[in-house]
């Protein structure tokens, strides 16, 4: 879980300089690109055995799997900075999701199937493409970018960066997508106070159990179990309503979490008839989905 408490104490900041990178992987001792610098080592293990669809077909792709032609493919290769910046002003408001990349990188060449296939099935989410060893161009793309290993993520609404990984496996990159690009699911998306009193007063009649996610936007329990409030979402649509709120987003979401006595995220506030019935902290998904039964008045044993 993480701690809100520096948040509360301040006003909340979209700078990215304020997120302190903590990769054991993130290099700063070299002012180039570090496209040389032994490669990375990690492994996927288990991947076969995940039921999450976009796993399972991915690891086909990298297990050799004929793919299919290039131009079926929705990740798009940009070559300079200009490329770049147009790229980020033409999705507007909609999720970018760049790779950082180079020719040599085994890890990159290990991940890059599973953004390919990500872009094929997440079609409000853009991604491209970025080999920073191809030319001067893209070197000083990615200086720019201040991207010092590879493969790197980075990831951007409204051309500005609202986040970034290195050395992640294919879990965590769905996580990340389906946590930063979800615009379109039947999770509720709340930016104020006033979102949430609106859902409630509409579900007063109703009788459904509100679940309200309460996250921070760089928040790495809350982006594990986000996959499986989706999920959740779509199973239980007819008596739970699903809703989110990243309490950095802005003060009047602040100032909920600390009228909540929210501390710790992900935290799942459990409300009912415009009450708060209960709460769960944590991001296990088992918990949370006993938690869950319990407030729809199921036994758990």
């Amino acid at each position: 879980m993480a701690t809100v408490a520096n948040f509360l104490a301040k006003p909340p900041t979209d700078q990215l300089a304020a997120v302190t990178k903590t990769s054991p992987y993130f290099y700063r001792g070299s002012p180039h690109l570090p496209f040389s610098l032994k490669p990375r080592q990690y492994s996927f293990p288990g991947i076969h055995k995940r039921q999450d669809l976009f796993i399972v077909k991915a690891a086909a792709s990298a297990a050799g799997v004929k793919k299919e032609k290039a131009s079926d493919e929705r990740v798009k290769k940009v070559h300079s900075i200009e490329e770049f910046d147009e790229a980020l002003r033409s999705a507007k408001n909609r999720l970018v999701v760049v790779e950082y990349a180079a020719s040599h990188s085994f890890e990159s060449s290990k991940i890059y199937p599973f953004m390919v296939d990500l872009s094929r099935t997440c079609n409000d989410v853009d991604f491209l493409l970025v080999m920073g060893d191809e030319s001067e161009k893209t070197r000083e793309l990615c200086k720019r970018e201040k991207i010092d290993n590879v493969p790197h993520f980075s990831f951007y609404k409204g051309m500005e960066k609202i986040h970034e990984e290195e050395a992640i496996g294919p879990d965590r990159l769905v996580g990340d997508v389906l946590y930063y690009g979800d615009n379109h699911s039947a999770v509720v998306q709340l930016h104020s106070r006033e979102d949430v009193e609106k859902l409630i007063g509409e579900h007063k009649v109703d009788h459904k159990l509100i679940v309200l996610d309460v996250g921070l936007k760089h928040c790495g329990p809350c982006v594990k179990v986000y996959p499986t409030v989706l999920k959740l979402s779509r199973q239980m649509a007819d008596t739970v309503v699903f809703a989110r709120m990243n309490g950095d987003e802005n003060d009047s979401c602040m100032r909920f979490l600390k009228d909540m006595d929210v501390v710790e995220v992900p935290t799942f506030l459990f409300i009912r008839d415009g009450e708060i019935c209960g709460r769960y902290v944590g991001s296990g998904k088992g918990e949370l989905i006993g938690e869950l039964l319990r407030y729809q008045g199921v036994r758990v044993t």
